[in-house]
């Protein structure tokens, strides 16, 4: 029998600009690529809050306040205002659209497929980099603690990627940090549910932690600290929260889980918001109090700077030792969370066939992308051993600001293009709250250096690149006819 002549792919132009219609994305494609919905709106809120509650206020103060001053304080309300609206967004489309793959999905039913590949893209740097990054800051936390409780001094070698500091000491591999990511992507593995209980326990213990420190640290409140208060300007303000924003990677996070959420319409959104309600306080009352404590001028280059000012105000070991232990277990939950994400959005891209569908195949047993986290974790903790990571937090965040725009733009769109599709959510106010997350990402997005814009570009460029050689021709559209660049919405998707 003659082989079957295929079917012509759709002009670029076309495979550029189609969509997959919100429908389309509860079409079922086989029980090997469904992840178990047991995620109920507590432990999703914890998801979000584990994974932005960390990074951002165990060790950004050292970098976020050099840049800022004391107005630091201003840069974590414009980061959590753009937070806010950000998550409002979030809310209403991902009651729309409650599936794997948060903005890479979002983008793809909005945008077009190759805004879909460019955010993925944007999204799998932005999780990598982050994870990494917080595994060696997590190095940092546990060093100091060997040494403050055990008494024991780890080796420079295995605490840094190579290379020679300033003092002439070398560094070999972070070992710690690979060990960490190891056991995240064990626990992801052996199933949701167990992961998600680890990082409820850990949250709880962290913000039982940073409530500590922020008692003890008002109890040694000094105003005169705030008396130069915004030393840089505006410019320091801007440049202090674009560098404290990749830390609020974890409104995305939430919308990873998208798939395996019960009740996922009415979930989402209120664990969306909870998280960003519950960030913002602690990230505020932290930096106060961490200021009222100790004079800005201090913070630059300062590592586990929270036990630091606890061990320097106290005179007393102890408060600093809780404190160094309660990064560890916060960092933990960080990386485990972050890892979780990336995860799930190349488990969206494998059933679409824009990376190997092998992403895409779950276990019987545990319902877990078993390949898919096992490789991520392995790339993720060979970044962490052997690379230096301090240069890319404004990567990170440039990435965030554009998931962030890429969500309040598909707000807008879809109002338009699916008017009468179900959701469980509507941001109030017409388009107000959608424009102004672009406005307030976009001053943000502005303020960060031309370097990362750059890199950025670069970045683009090579997701560019990968979707003309790879993804376009194994793309699961190509299995729809195309109208007008968008996949028609009576078809269905073979995978």
């Amino acid at each position: 029998m003659a082989d079957q002549p295929q079917p012509a792919l759709p002009g670029l132009r076309a495979q550029l600009l189609r969509r997959k219609p919100p429908e389309q994305f509860d079409v079922a494609v086989g029980s090997a690529a469904k992840l178990k919905r047991s995620l109920g709106t507590f432990h999703l809120a914890m998801i979000g809050i584990g994974c932005v509650v960390g990074t951002g206020i165990f060790f950004t103060l050292s970098t976020a306040v050099p840049k800022a001053g004391p107005a630091v304080i201003v840069s974590f309300l414009i980061a959590g205002l753009a937070a806010t609206l950000s998550a409002l967004c979030y809310a209403e489309v991902a009651s729309r659209i409650p599936v794997a793959g948060s903005t890479y999905s979002y983008a793809y039913a909005s945008l077009g497929e190759f805004a879909a590949m460019a955010m993925a893209a944007c999204l799998l740097l932005e999780y990598g980099v982050s994870t990494a990054a917080s595994a060696v800051g997590w190095s940092g936390y546990l060093a100091k603690l060997f040494e403050d409780l055990l008494h024991v001094k780890l080796p420079y070698w295995a605490l840094h990627a190579p290379g020679v500091s300033d003092s002439g000491q070398v560094g070999v591999v972070n070992l710690p940090a690979v060990i960490l990511l190891l056991l995240c992507g064990l626990l992801l593995v052996r199933g949701v549910t167990e992961s998600m209980v680890v990082n409820t326990i850990m949250v709880l213990l962290k913000l039982s932690v940073l409530a500590l420190f922020i008692v003890l640290a008002l109890s040694a409140f000094h105003s005169n600290n705030f008396a130069d208060f915004a030393p840089m300007g505006m410019a320091g303000i801007g440049a202090g929260s674009a560098s404290i924003f990749f830390t609020f990677v974890g409104v995305d996070a939430v919308s990873t889980a998208g798939e395996e959420v019960r009740e996922p319409r009415k979930t989402l959104p209120r664990a969306i918001l909870i998280a960003v309600g519950v960030v913002i306080v602690f990230y505020v009352l932290v930096a106060v109090a961490a200021l009222g404590a100790q004079q800005w001028e201090r913070f630059d280059g300062q590592e586990a700077g929270l036990a630091v000012i606890l061990q320097d105000l106290t005179g007393q070991a102890w408060p600093g030792e809780v404190l160094s232990l309660g990064a560890v277990i916060s960092i933990f939950s960080v990386c485990l969370v972050s890892l979780y994400g990336q995860t799930r959005i190349l488990f969206a891209m494998g059933r679409d066939g824009m990376v190997s569908r092998r992403f895409a195949k779950v276990s019987p047993r545990t319902r877990t992308p078993v390949f898919n986290t096992v490789l991520v974790t392995v790339l993720v903790a060979l970044g962490a051993a052997f690379f230096p990571l301090d240069a890319l937090g404004d990567l990170t965040s440039i990435g965030t600001l554009f998931a962030f725009i890429v969500v309040a733009l598909t707000v807008l769109i879809l109002r338009r293009t699916n008017k009468d599709g179900p959701r469980g959510f509507r941001i109030p106010g017409g388009p107000v709250i959608p424009v102004l997350t672009v406005v307030v990402c976009g001053y943000v997005m502005i303020s960060l250096g031309w370097i990362t814009w750059v890199i950025f570009a670069g970045w683009l460029l090579v997701a560019l690149a990968y979707y003309l050689l790879y993804a376009r021709r194994h793309s699961a559209l190509n299995a729809l006819s195309t109208v007008d660049g968008s996949a028609e919405t009576d078809a269905r998707i073979t995978i």
